[in-house]
């Protein structure tokens, strides 16, 4: 039986389609994402797959050609950009003697190495024991080892595989409620923002648009960012002050296509700042041919995961690697505004369309001021408070009929206060500045 290496940097990458030519997009994904993984491609082998072979994927010609080229290059692991099943894994492996990863083990191993926050590091390590468990089949010969039938050594005869299970499952069970008590801190901490009423917004994209980097540039965090597959994986929360108001603003995880169901599942709470926002910026790399599938892949995970229905301001990213772009905005007019989703294009690199970005914010979350005078009875003293904590009052004086106040607030701080009874008082004052009839 083969026994599995330790070693694996040196890889070959096995690209299987259907039909027709292989999608030089899925290619250099893969080929980015091994390289993400610290891998460095010894050779690529396309793999034309009409009827997956049950047994290893691919047919017996294939198999042999992906044996004599990792004999030529001297790859040490192999990278199969497609989920393989825990037999066709060890078939693969025992034919070539070589360890074998299939894409989602790949992805996983990525994650491994980007996590950094305690609640992501339990989020990975839960999916990868989950993906693990799968594969406890006759995977290593110490498996095999049976326990009982020699003096000393009767007993309840388990298997070394079976204990080895049984362990995996209860360090699964362990990280689950540990991840409950971290998912309820989460929520916790959501809450009170939700309370702080402040707009929430998630940037999501594909991985690598820069999303890590716009964050910087709008927040003045110094979140990781760099030019690679999953540069970041934990989420980071900033407030930022715009003219109308401040807002809530959250990096997440980037998507990829065909991302894995299991690793949407682990990485719930971490999208749960994109299911949960008002807005989401849609983040994509302006230069990228693909540009138009990779937004189509981000909205079909963003459906999955429940954020469809959740606005979106496409930013179009990275227009410095873009000849003659320059920053602009394009506004839908009219009956386009539920068709075509309003674009920016800016550089987050070089700062250039930042102004723009933050006009387009602005105006989708309702961040218009508007000022005047209230007057609030004596029995508004809630609504007052309220209004001084949002640094909404410029001026007050008091008389028989309680306070009358000289505001300046956002209008969306004004529409969520006259959504609760208690501030009625400021109706006429919302509907004077939207210029609706009191």
């Amino acid at each position: 039986m083969f026994e599995r290496s330790r070693k694996g940097e040196n890889a070959l990458l096995i690209q299987p389609h259907a039909g027709g030519p292989p999608d030089e997009g899925a290619v250099e994904e893969f080929a980015d994402l091994a390289k993400s993984a610290g891998a460095s491609v010894a050779a690529l082998l396309t793999a034309r797959i009409d009827r997956p072979n049950p047994a290893t994927l691919i047919g017996s010609g294939k198999l042999e050609e992906v044996k004599a080229a990792a004999d030529a290059t001297g790859a040490d692991l192999i990278l199969v950009n497609h989920p393989l099943s825990p037999g066709q894994e060890r078939n693969l492996e025992k034919a070539l003697q070589r360890r074998v990863v299939d894409r989602t083990g790949l992805i996983l191993d990525i994650f491994a190495q980007r996590a950094r926050s305690h609640e992501g590091k339990l989020q990975v390590e839960l999916a990868q024991l989950k993906h693990m468990a799968t594969r406890l089949v006759r995977g290593w010969t110490h498996l095999e080892r049976q326990r009982g039938g020699s003096i000393g050594l009767r007993g309840p005869g388990e298997t070394q595989l079976e204990t080895d299970r049984r362990l995996l499952q209860k360090r699964v069970e362990q990280l689950q409620k540990r991840l409950e008590k971290v998912e309820v801190q989460r929520t916790q901490m959501r809450r009170a923002r939700v309370r702080s009423e402040l707009p929430r917004v998630a940037l999501v994209g594909y991985t690598n648009a820069g999303k890590s980097t716009l964050f910087n540039a709008l927040t003045g965090a110094d979140a990781y960012a760099a030019d690679l597959l999953f540069a970041t994986l934990d989420p980071t929360v900033r407030r930022i002050a715009l003219s109308g108001g401040g807002v809530v603003l959250a990096d997440t995880v980037g998507f990829v296509r065909d991302l894995p169901h299991e690793l949407v599942a682990a990485f719930r709470s971490t999208l749960s700042e994109a299911r949960e926002a008002d807005l989401l910026l849609h983040v994509i790399d302006a230069s990228d041919p693909l540009r138009d599938e990779r937004i189509a892949q981000v909205d079909a995970v963003l459906e999955e995961i429940g954020a469809g229905d959740i606005p979106q301001l496409l930013v179009y990213n990275k227009i410095d690697r873009v000849e003659g772009a320059s920053p602009r905005r394009d506004v839908p007019d009219g009956e386009l505004i539920d068709t075509m989703r309003e674009r920016v294009w800016i550089s987050a690199r070089d700062r250039l369309g930042l102004d723009l970005l933050r006009e387009a914010l602005g105006a989708r979350l309702g961040l218009r001021r508007i000022a005047g005078e209230v007057q609030l009875p004596p029995g508004a003293g809630r609504l007052r408070a309220r209004l001084h904590e949002l640094g909404a009052v410029r001026s007050e004086r008091h008389d028989e009929h309680g306070w009358i106040l000289h505001l300046d607030l956002a209008e969306a701080d004004a529409a969520r206060l006259v959504a609760h009874a208690y501030g009625e008082p400021l109706k006429p004052l919302l509907l004077e500045a939207m210029g609706t009839p009191t």
